[in-house]
């Protein structure tokens, strides 16, 4: 039986650099508002908004009503660390507006969420080694941070802790923070009525050395959870036990193909819609490693590798459909679209690519229910 074909159009929003950092040139404008075409995967660019710098990790409420985005910098306004901004999204043009801003109370902060309940923003602070949390208001602007969590503990790859992501659990209790520094995943209780952060009785959970957690991505059942590794280039797959917030390892695989040599770091993951497929993206190979996953045991098996057009795959994103993968290549400014076959997983190049300066993290809108 044929799928019936895909129709209209969903907002992009792409996080950039603006400003060069130790890592990384940054060219861009600021964040850019694009629009992807659903039936031929073409990304047409609308404007660029230039009221902050580096606002390198974006992401949406669920209602699509604001944009949050970090300033990845070790310095704003004239103090120590970061910030976080929050932006209106005019529902007829996708332009932004923006809010307020609050500090992040850590340096260079690299991603931000929102938790489950929709009431509080989560921002995690590489170079600061700590995760904060920060109030939505009525209005979508974020109040100043109810909570501040410093990690701590021997540094196995890095330089000490360097939290990179904050995902809250489905249930909205938890908050699951990767630190790619320690080889952890702390594992914070929410409390979603004052904002706060405490530690969970199994306080984290230890990956192996030299692993680098990154970025998490749920199942949409809630039984599983999967972690891309940024400097060892695996991809862990957990059992996730709502009752008590435990993660149990089920698998750790390979993110590259046998035989490859070469340099290469992990940066982003991300499922299909349906839960059958999960990606993750090699910077050095340059590809979106692709695995089927069991459904009865939460299992990997893969499916091969898919050359991204470009170098640097940062991050990228699925379409709310499933039919698109975006995938931004950050050293060579372009971010490049490609078709899901959803009967096997596989990525398709379209030949559709949009030079976007830059490109640190894809945002795409879902569209309203």
């Amino acid at each position: 039986m044929m799928n019936q074909p895909i129709s209209g159009t969903v907002t992009v929003y792409i996080g950039t650099y603006t400003q060069m950092l130790p890592h990384v040139q940054g060219t861009a404008e600021g964040i850019y508002v694009c629009r992807l075409d659903l039936a031929t995967g073409r990304l047409g660019h609308l404007s660029a908004v230039p009221v902050v710098i580096n606002p390198s990790f974006v992401t949406v409420d669920a209602a699509g009503h604001y944009l949050y985005a970090v300033q990845e910098v070790d310095e704003y306004d004239g103090q120590a660390g970061g910030a976080v901004s929050a932006f209106a999204i005019d529902p007829r043009t996708w332009a932004l507006s923006p809010i307020n801003h609050q500090r992040t109370h850590g340096a260079h902060p690299c991603f931000v969420g929102v938790d489950y309940t929709g009431r509080w923003l989560l921002v995690a602070n590489y170079s600061g080694g700590s995760v904060g949390v920060f109030p939505i208001e009525a209005n979508g602007g974020l109040g100043p941070a109810t909570a501040i969590m410093q990690h701590h503990g021997p540094a196995t790859h890095h330089d000490g802790p360097h939290p990179h992501s904050a995902v809250s659990t489905p249930d909205g209790a938890y908050v699951l923070v990767p630190d790619c520094g320690l080889d952890r995943i702390a594992v914070y209780r929410l409390d979603t009525t004052r904002g706060t952060l405490s530690a969970h009785d199994v306080p984290w959970v230890a990956l192996r050395p030299g692993a680098g957690p990154r970025h998490l991505a749920f199942h949409p059942s809630g039984a599983y959870i999967y972690c891309i590794n940024e400097r060892n280039s695996t991809l862990t797959a957990f059992a996730y036990e709502p009752s008590e917030s435990v993660l149990r390892e089920l698998q750790t695989v390979p993110t590259l193909p046998d035989g490859y040599a070469g340099p290469n770091t992990c940066a982003d993951i991300h499922l299909d819609p349906s839960g059958r497929y999960v990606y993750g993206s090699n910077r050095g190979h340059n590809s979106i490693a692709c695995f089927a996953i069991d459904a009865a045991t939460g299992t990997l098996r893969s499916l091969g590798h898919t050359p991204t057009a470009g170098r640097t795959p940062r991050n990228f994103a699925i379409d709310p459909t499933g039919t698109f993968l975006l995938a931004a290549n950050q050293d060579t400014n372009g971010v490049v679209t490609f078709r899901i076959d959803p009967a096997t997983g596989a990525l398709a190049a379209t030949g559709q690519a949009a030079n976007i300066p830059s490109p640190v993290c894809v945002c795409i809108v879902a569209p309203p229910a």
